[in-house]
């Protein structure tokens, strides 16, 4: 069976939302019709919209679009970058 691009996608924001649910944040995945799922992580202002993509065969956690604005999905510290960005 295969897995499509969207439900990887789901299974990163998944694993990420379970990371940052144990370092104390609350986030939730969106799954809009018609457009890519993300992850909303609850912080003031607003919420941090992080989105699972892929380049060039890898996956990567995009908040923005600078390269300081993301990370690899599967980089050990994924979850600690992007706790420093919402808390």
């Amino acid at each position: 069976m295969s897995v499509s691009s969207t439900e990887q996608q789901f299974i990163h924001l998944v694993r990420l939302a379970w990371d940052l649910h144990k370092r104390g944040l609350s986030a939730a995945v969106d799954l809009p019709r018609r457009q890519e799922p993300t992850l909303l992580v609850s912080r003031v202002p607003g919420p941090l919209r992080v989105m699972a993509v892929a380049k060039g065969g890898r996956w990567f956690f995009t908040w923005g679009r600078g390269r300081k604005q993301r990370v690899r999905a599967l980089a050990d510290d994924a979850a600690d970058r992007i706790w420093e960005v919402a808390r």
